[in-house]
C-alpha cells in the first residue's frame, strides 16, 4: 500500500471515529464493563506463556519456537456481547495469528472467529473473519483495518442474539451474519459456547499463504489484552434455550438488525478496506449464497 493510499485510510478511519462520538446510535451496544482475567477466564494450554498485571487487568500472551499460549472462558453461552481489548503483535508478526472466537464443543459445532493474521513490519494486519454452523465453515472474510492495532488497544466485540451475529471492532461493524435458517442456512442457536483466545504459529498459511515464513529472531512475540468483557447468557452444555431470552438489552428488538448508520459503516468497510470475502468469489461460488443476500453482502 502506498503512503498516499495509507493517508487516505487514515484519514477515512479518523472521520469514521469522529462521526462516532459525535452522534449516538440507536443500536450501539452497551458501554462494555470490564473484569479482572481471572474472573472468566482460565489458562487452556501455554500457562507460563499467559502473564498477567495489575490483578489481572493486563495479560499478556507470549510465542516463541516452543509454543505459544490460549486461554478460555469459565463459563459456556449462549447468546451475548464479548469484547476485549488487544495490542497486537508488534514489528514483524509475519506467520504468527492471534485468535479471539467462540466456539461450541460438539462434532459438528458452531464457533465465532476473529482471526488477526501476522504480517512484515509496515504491512498491514489482516482480520480473517468466519462462522462455523454445524461443523461447516469456509465463510471468510478478510479486512484491512484502517489503524494500526500494534500501537494500542482496540475493542474487538461479538454481538450474537437470535437475529443475527455482528463482528465489531471500535464499535464499528465490521461484518453481520443474519439468521437464515428459513432459506436452509444454519444458524448458532442451540450450542452453549465458550470463549478463546490464542496465540500461535502459523507459518504454514498465515501471511501470504504461507511464502513468509515466521522470523523467529524477532521472538517472543507478545499480545497484550485488557477490558475483559462478557455479557450473555451463561448455559450449561446440555441447555437448548437461553433462560432470559428476550429479557436482555442485547435481545432487544432494536438489536435484531443494524441501524441505517451502521449499515452505512459497513459499507464503507467493504468497499474501502476488504480485501476478501466468499460472498463474492464467483469462481468459489457460482451463485451468491443465500445468507450473503440477506447480509446485503451484495450492495
Amino acid at each position: 500500500m502506498s503512503s498516499e493510499a495509507m493517508k487516505t485510510v487514515q484519514f477515512l478511519g479518523l472521520f469514521l471515529i469522529l462521526l462516532l462520538h459525535s452522534a449516538a446510535m440507536a443500536a450501539t451496544p452497551r458501554k462494555p464493563v470490564s473484569v479482572p482475567f481471572h474472573n472468566n477466564y482460565l489458562a487452556s494450554w501455554g500457562a507460563d506463556h499467559i502473564k498477567q498485571f495489575h490483578g489481572g487487568l493486563k495479560t499478556e500472551l507470549l510465542l516463541n519456537k516452543q509454543y505459544g499460549a490460549g486461554f478460555e472462558s469459565k463459563g459456556t453461552y449462549l447468546f451475548g456481547h464479548f469484547s476485549m481489548q488487544i495490542k497486537l503483535v508488534p514489528g514483524d508478526s509475519a506467520g504468527t495469528v492471534t485468535a479471539f472466537y467462540l466456539s461450541s464443543q460438539t462434532a459438528e459445532h458452531d464457533e465465532i472467529d476473529f482471526e488477526f493474521l501476522g504480517n512484515k513490519s509496515g504491512e498491514p494486519y489482516i482480520v480473517q473473519t468466519n462462522v462455523f454452523t454445524g461443523g461447516k465453515g469456509e465463510r471468510e472474510h478478510r479486512i484491512y483495518l484502517w489503524f494500526d492495532p500494534t500501537k494500542d488497544y482496540h475493542s474487538y466485540a461479538v454481538l450474537w442474539n437470535m437475529y443475527q451475529i455482528v463482528f465489531l471492532v471500535d464499535e464499528v461493524p465490521i461484518r453481520v451474519f443474519k439468521n437464515s435458517k428459513d432459506l436452509g442456512v444454519r444458524f448458532p442457536f442451540n450450542q452453549p459456547m465458550k470463549i478463546y483466545s490464542s496465540l500461535w504459529n502459523a507459518d504454514d498459511w498465515a501471511t501470504r499463504g504461507g511464502l513468509e515464513k515466521t522470523d523467529w529472531s524477532k521472538a517472543p512475540f507478545v499480545a497484550s489484552y485488557r477490558e475483559f468483557h462478557v455479557d450473555a447468557c451463561e448455559a450449561s452444555a446440555p441447555q437448548s434455550v437461553c433462560a432470559t431470552q428476550g429479557r436482555r438489552w442485547w435481545d432487544q428488538e432494536e438489536f435484531r438488525d443494524l441501524d441505517g448508520r451502521q449499515w452505512r459503516y459497513l459499507k464503507w468497510v467493504r468497499k474501502h478496506h476488504t480485501i476478501y470475502n466468499y460472498c463474492t468469489d464467483t469462481p468459489r461460488n457460482k451463485q451468491m449464497p443465500p445468507e450473503c443476500v440477506r447480509d446485503r453482502d451484495n450492495m
